[in-house]
């Protein structure tokens, strides 16, 4: 992979979490990678960003709470068994990384690791959190996707580095 700028990117802004999923990676002392598949790459206060969803009951939450930065990490397809497993099993109970024999690589620019198997990989701080409130739902039928009445917390995160394989990046750049 290869260090490039936000800008040089070239990806399906609208399919690459919704149907490849992502690990995004919190805590430096005991770093958990959780499967995500909400979100958003975009600008921000003139800045790139990318915006995760995470709900206060898991174990990822306590870690972006206390130490405000993440990891986030596409991985090729041979991987989705290990997706599976850590959007399906708790950082609290069980080592993710050891289950799952994926590597870590240190941040450059954050102190949480990214995964050494990503094909692409974001390094962000966290800028900003926003509370999903239920009552500004004008499609009340989102209401219906939170049966436990779990609202996730916004992480706003500054994209400070991006690694990435050739195929995210265009020829000559």
């Amino acid at each position: 992979m290869k260090k490039v700028t936000p800008r040089e990117l070239r990806l399906a802004p609208f399919s690459i979490l919704d149907e490849q999923w992502a690990l995004l990676v919190a805590g430096s002392r005991r770093p958990n990678p959780m499967t995500v598949s909400w979100g958003g790459l975009g600008t921000l206060w003139n800045r790139p960003v990318a915006t995760v969803y995470v709900r206060p009951t898991r174990f990822t939450f306590t870690l972006l709470e206390a130490e405000p930065c993440f990891t986030l990490n596409f991985l090729p397809e041979r991987f989705r068994a290990a997706l599976d497993l850590c959007g399906s099993t708790s950082g609290r109970d069980s080592d993710k990384w050891q289950a799952t024999g994926l590597g870590r690589i240190p941040g450059e620019t954050v102190p949480v690791p990214r995964v050494a198997e990503a094909e692409l990989a974001l390094e962000c701080r966290v800028l900003a959190t926003l509370d999903l409130d239920p009552e500004r739902f004008l499609d009340r039928s989102v209401d219906e996707l939170y049966p436990r009445k779990d609202y996730p917390r916004v992480f706003l995160g500054e994209v400070t580095t991006v690694w990435a394989a050739d195929r995210f990046i265009p020829s000559g750049a």
